[in-house]
């Protein structure tokens, strides 16, 4: 009896091919979708091929998993047993790329179980507020902070010149280190700054190039940034 009712739980999820099939293209066509989403949006400085492309077998493999557990709870934990011997040793580069794991999880949730709408709807809306949400630049701060590094010779003239381009054209401006080099009598300064127009950040740093005895300008920007 409890034979039967063990093979009756086993074989409880409708193992029609045609639905198997359907289930899979519907993972297969939304995880496409996220990927192309995923590329479309990247702003990070390496790209990886393999990542995208994992984006859609992903999706299309949690389905499969879904699909195999049914409703029998002692395949489901022999499903995690056996899946929690798998390492994996790549460190995630992005908070997005977390999100995205987790999106092609959902949507491959969502197939294998057999819910077709949701996993459409759901990677079609989510798909359009990622796109609007990076295109507009939702999260980004109003006032952009920098992080000024200035070298120059110690002498009043240089001085009284780079303190006369920061007031012009920084609304904020903040010592933050200040370093003596002994060795060649410069000093080595960094500057906490808002910009006033941030369209002009070039146009400060060319200001203070040609301020005599000024020997090295950085202008740091976000981690998306590469200093000027």
């Amino acid at each position: 009896m409890l034979e039967e009712l063990s093979n009756s739980n086993l074989t409880n999820f409708n193992q029609d091919l045609n639905l198997i099939v359907l289930n899979m293209l519907v993972a297969l066509a939304c995880g496409i979708v996220i990927s192309l989403v995923y590329r479309y949006t990247y702003k990070g400085p390496s790209y990886s091929t393999s990542f995208t492309n994992s984006l859609v077998l992903l999706s299309m493999i949690t389905a499969i998993v879904i699909m195999v557990i049914g409703n029998n709870t002692a395949t489901a934990f022999g499903l995690v047993g056996a899946m929690s011997i798998i390492r994996f040793r790549t460190a995630v580069r992005d908070v997005i790329d977390i999100v995205f794991i987790f999106f092609s999880l959902a949507i491959g949730l969502a197939a294998g179980v057999g819910f077709k709408g949701i996993a459409l709807v759901g990677t079609v809306l989510i798909s359009l507020v990622i796109i609007v949400v990076v295109k507009t630049n939702f999260a980004r701060p109003k006032r952009r902070n920098y992080l000024l590094q200035i070298l120059y010779d110690n002498n009043d003239e240089a001085e009284n010149g780079i303190q006369k381009e920061l007031r012009k054209y920084c609304k904020q401006l903040k010592l933050v280190n200040l370093q003596t080099h002994e060795h060649n009598n410069n000093i080595e300064a960094y500057y906490h700054v808002v910009l006033r127009n941030q369209d002009k950040s070039s146009e400060l740093l060319r200001q203070l190039k040609e301020i005599r005895d000024v020997d090295k300008i950085n202008l740091y920007f976000d981690e998306e940034d590469s200093p000027q």
